[in-house]
């Protein structure tokens, strides 16, 4: 079920969720929008509802308004967030997670191969944002158990690398904006069957849900079904029945490099649910098989690292921009196929 998990997760991250819709009464005087969702939202101060409408998470009939918004008889009142409702409480564990950078607004972390992003149905805990619950847990919006880890974008349970979290609303609602906007930057190396006639290359086709498998993702080139994506590579290195590539995304879909390989036939090395765990390239010989079955060993998972992130700062506009080393498991396996690639 991992897959279909990393899927439900995955999708719409770029969107807003509806968490509360209301209807003005046509008897309704005019009164500023703060006060009136004041009386109307049990639990919910003032101040976070000024907050929201800062970040642009407050719209009447589908426009963003400011807190000193005049309310009118039969506007649409939606509060929207970048992130859905909570199907049930989330728990704070103490996990070890490993920080690149943290700052009031923002963290950097490097989730390793087989963590979960965020609790679904049937796992709700030991996953990042468990994780993250206790590690922000002393912070005053946390304690009220109203604000969670603010997660703009996520990446598979066996796909390691950095992921940006935000610490507030309004820098998520900001950071969501860009990765919607598609001002972000993103690098990922893949550990790919196969090698390539062109160093570079360019991959173009709609992102769905597989007709024939629900668990996974699927290439639509014609029609309107799925949504766009584009994945650009470029050849690091080839070891005779292998390639390693770097991947720079133009849209962050479900299972996108996953899928897009797959489609090229070029699955990603191991990758179990897009038929990268059998010997795509390479001979028959005993010895071989071998070899190629140590590798999975090696590393028991898509070889997927999410290896860099470019963002602008939500608070103070600068750009900045994260790298990370290829995990143990990756550098292990490349390293293994270096040495058959001189010895064979």
């Amino acid at each position: 079920m991992q897959d279909e998990e990393d899927i439900r997760q995955n999708e719409d991250l770029s969107e807003l969720f509806e968490h509360f819709k209301i209807i003005v009464d046509k008897g309704q005087s005019l009164l500023r929008i703060d006060k009136f969702l004041g009386l109307r939202l049990e639990n919910v101060s003032r101040n976070r509802i000024q907050s929201a409408a800062a970040a642009n998470c407050i719209l009447v009939n589908k426009k963003p308004v400011k807190s000193n918004y005049k309310v009118k008889p039969s506007d649409v009142i939606s509060v929207v967030l970048p992130y859905p409702p909570c199907e049930t409480e989330i728990l704070p564990q103490n996990i070890p997670i490993y920080i690149v950078y943290e700052d009031d607004d923002i963290l950097i972390v490097n989730k390793p191969a087989g963590m979960v992003v965020h609790p679904a149905k049937g796992n709700y805990t030991e996953t990042l944002v468990n994780a993250l619950l206790w590690h922000f847990k002393d912070l005053p919006l946390f304690k009220t158990g109203q604000i969670r880890p603010g997660l703009v974008h996520r990446i598979d349970k066996d796909t390691s690398g950095l992921l940006v979290i935000a610490k507030n609303e309004t820098a998520q609602t900001i950071l969501a904006k860009q990765f919607y906007d598609k001002t972000t930057e993103r690098t990922y190396n893949a550990f790919v069957w196969g090698i390539f006639n062109n160093k570079s290359g360019t991959i173009t086709g709609n992102i769905g849900r597989s007709p024939r498998d629900r668990k996974k993702m699927a290439i639509f080139p014609d029609g309107d079904y799925g949504k766009h994506a584009v994945t650009h590579y470029k050849v690091i290195e080839d070891y005779r029945y292998t390639s390693l590539l770097e991947c720079k995304l133009d849209t962050g879909r479900t299972h996108q490099i996953r899928a897009h390989f797959e489609y090229i036939k070029h699955p990603l090395f191991n990758d179990a649910r897009y038929g990268g765990n059998k010997i795509i390239k390479g001979n028959t010989f005993t010895k071989y098989r071998q070899f190629v079955e140590n590798c999975f060993k090696i590393c028991p998972r898509q070889a997927l690292h999410a290896k860099s992130i470019g963002f602008y700062h939500p608070t103070t506009k600068k750009r900045l921009f994260f790298d990370s080393n290829l995990p143990d498991d990756m550098q292990n396996l490349i390293e293994k196929w270096k040495n058959y690639v001189i010895n064979n």
